[in-house]
């Protein structure tokens, strides 16, 4: 028998993050896995009290009944939009898999590979925003450093040009 497999899609809400995340449900998610959203939040986005506790940690394990909830996601001043909500409602209804969410504070590039270890992942599936080649040398494309410095498997997908 497999050891459960904790399957990662790295999310900000954008399109291009559920882009990779309903890839990962329709070639990588399966029957008894454990489907973790990793969202990065910028550092300071948290009050005193619990938040701070978890500043260094990134938060508990959140399960896709709280995730679904708005109050206990403004509390994490986390906003999932509907689509991503209803990706992740109708995988839990059609296929036996846990939702969890994980939001840690700081730099996406460091923080997602220290999920990949920390969780520990069994592999990651990550967006690419398509920036520019300018854009990408001044900012560091979160998906390149992840790929170069995570420790499991992890899976690119990419958006389409809009011109293409």
């Amino acid at each position: 028998m497999e050891a459960e497999r904790r399957v990662g899609v790295a999310v900000d809400f954008s399109a291009c993050s559920k882009k990779a995340l309903r890839w990962a449900v329709d070639n990588v998610v399966r029957d008894g896995d454990h489907l973790i959203l990793i969202t990065v939040q910028p550092e300071g986005n948290y009050e005193q009290g619990d938040l701070q506790l978890w500043a260094v940690t990134g938060s508990p394990l959140i399960p896709l009944v709280e995730v679904c909830d708005p109050n206990v996601m403004k509390k994490y001043r986390v906003k999932p939009d509907p689509e991503t909500l209803d990706i992740l409602n109708t995988l839990a209804r059609q296929k036996e898999v846990v939702v969890l969410l994980k939001i840690y504070w700081g730099d996406a590039r460091e923080k997602i590979c220290e999920a990949i270890d920390k969780i520990p992942l069994s592999c990651l599936i990550i967006g690419n925003r398509g920036l520019g080649t300018i854009k990408r040398a001044i900012l560091g494309s979160v998906s390149n450093h992840v790929v170069n410095n995570g420790s499991c498997p992890v899976t690119v997908v990419k958006i389409a040009d809009p011109g293409h």
